[in-house]
């Protein structure tokens, strides 16, 4: 018998028409979630542009400014040994950050020579495009493609959605939550594990994954006594786990981050920021642009609840947005931010799946110019991303 190793079978040759045509239809369905992603990075650089035309800087300068100037630095040096004296600026480390995005602009420095700040940017931008396919693909698995398509608009058009262009790790928050979120739906366990897994590597608010990954395997183990599902619970902490060990290693204490952040950034009574930023509304008025908006977005996100407890979703997305709020509800200054309700990210589907067609597009079209808006008080001492 001859055997012609470059031979295919009538099956294979099949086989490969239909996967490329599979392939074909998948880049065609995430097409609207690309181009909304790209529209609404082009409205930021746009707007920072014209920011930096006006002041005469260059629009690299405020795309690594805030907390990008940590994770750039992070990548570049590694982690800082000891907390510094003192309270406020004095004491700020870059110990209060997490490690996968420092990890992956340094691997990208790696690959492409660029300048470690260069490669952040460039990291983050292909991850922000990743996320926008994997929220569209999670939304429409749900609730069908026109909705999806809007959840992805007041996603990435949201108010504090200026930092997918700079170097925050939102955006790989988001991509790996929603892959966590999607492989969960459809009992790939390890899968949704290792996804949340890397998200809690991301920030410590990631770590609500967790709570998604436990409800889902209690479920199915309650239901079907399907042991698989406790893979998801096991392996799910492993990120900000193996962090915290790296920091009792490097440091001595394994509350490091914690210590860092309180030093630094967030003195004060744990379940204040919320009441913090109303005191400070009333105080200051609106001068005090960081508690107007803190304010707005509280009273934003109650009125989301309203309907998402009105709206039949799944229990995993519940689980994981509720758990985010409660990070802000118990934060002594951070509170219920734009950045943290776009972690919250499911709570964006809600508000697309319910409200009618004139009510989304007023709601987009204000929300664009509030991202706008924060754009330019972010080039500021005005608002902090």
């Amino acid at each position: 018998m001859v055997v012609y190793p470059h031979a295919t079978s009538p099956t294979t040759r099949a086989a490969v028409p239909a996967t490329r045509a599979t392939y074909a239809r998948w880049a065609r369905a995430s097409a609207p979630a690309l181009g909304i992603y790209v529209a609404s990075r082009v409205v930021v650089l746009l707007t920072l542009g014209i920011v930096a035309k006006l002041r005469h800087r260059a629009l690299g300068h405020y795309l690594t400014r805030w907390d990008s100037h940590w994770y750039i630095q992070i990548a570049r040096s590694g982690y800082a040994s000891a907390i510094p004296r003192g309270h406020g600026n004095a004491a700020q480390v870059n110990l209060g950050f997490f490690p996968l995005l420092p990890l992956l602009i340094r691997l990208t420095h790696w690959v492409t020579s660029l300048s470690y700040a260069a490669a952040g940017e460039t990291l983050t931008w292909c991850v922000g495009a990743v996320a926008a396919v994997a929220v569209w693909w999670l939304v429409r698995d749900h609730f069908g493609d026109r909705v999806a398509t809007r959840a992805t608009v007041l996603i990435f058009f949201s108010p504090a959605a200026v930092i997918f262009s700079l170097v925050y790790s939102e955006g790989l928050i988001i991509a790996l939550v929603s892959v966590t979120l999607l492989a969960l739906e459809r009992r790939r366990w390890v899968m949704a594990a290792l996804a949340a897994a890397l998200a809690t590597a991301c920030d410590p608010v990631a770590s609500a994954a967790i709570i998604a990954c436990a409800v889902a395997g209690y479920s199915a183990w309650r239901s079907d006594r399907d042991a698989r599902a406790l893979w998801a619970l096991a392996l799910s902490p492993l990120g900000i786990g193996s962090f915290f060990l790296y920091l009792w290693i490097h440091t001595g204490s394994p509350f490091s981050w914690y210590l860092a952040q309180r030093a630094g950034w967030q003195a004060g009574p744990m379940g204040t920021g919320i009441f913090y930023a109303v005191y400070r509304l009333f105080a200051h008025g609106f001068n005090d642009v960081n508690s107007l908006v803190k304010t707005i977005t509280f009273v934003a996100t109650i009125g989301i609840v309203v309907l998402w407890r009105r709206s039949h979703v799944p229990r995993t997305w519940s689980a994981y947005a509720g758990a985010v709020l409660v990070f802000g509800l118990l934060s002594p200054i951070v509170g219920i931010s734009p950045r943290l309700l776009l972690r919250a990210f499911p709570l964006f589907a809600v508000v697309a799946a319910r409200v009618s067609r004139q009510r989304f597009v007023v709601i987009a079209i204000l929300s664009a110019l509030a991202m706008c808006a924060l754009a330019v008080a972010s080039t500021t001492i005005s608002w902090t991303p």
